[in-house]
């Protein structure tokens, strides 16, 4: 009964720790730390690397256009492991709507931030990444039936 119980809780644990971990990951991301002027400390020196011509500008566009990847990054990385733990009971649905509460969650709380700014389109972009990765598993599994 003892050995069920732990293979149990180590089944649990397998599936829901990457998914917990990756929340607190991303919601620790929405914080100060994540911010702008943070990210430019590494970002900023490797861009000024790569694009040694570039004016001032153009860099911080870049850096946003960073930035906007990261989070449709994050957001597939969540919807992955969400979809592993939701994988028997309504995938699809049960891991967009956990990406779509995640995101809304970091949204409110980047609004209270003052070195954040909270925006619906990181809400809708955030979605979007989830979404992507979604259908990537659906067509991943769609063509390994097929063969």
């Amino acid at each position: 009964m003892e050995l069920s119980s732990s293979k149990e809780r180590r089944k649990w644990l397998i599936a829901y720790a990457p998914l917990i971990v990756w929340i607190i990951v991303v919601l620790g991301l929405g914080t100060g730390i994540g911010s702008m002027n943070e990210t430019s400390r590494f970002i900023r020196p490797l861009l000024e690397f790569l694009f040694p011509d570039a004016s001032p500008a153009t860099l911080l566009q870049y850096h946003g256009y960073i930035r906007k990847l990261a989070h449709f990054t994050e957001y597939a990385i969540l919807a992955f492991f969400a979809y592993r733990v939701f994988k028997s009971r309504h995938p699809y649905l049960s891991a967009t709507l956990l990406v779509a509460a995640v995101a809304i969650a970091d949204e409110i709380n980047q609004s209270f931030n003052s070195s954040r700014t909270a925006s619906p389109y990181d809400v809708l972009l955030d979605v979007i990444g989830g979404a992507t990765m979604l259908f990537l598993i659906w067509l991943a599994g769609k063509l390994k039936r097929s063969n």
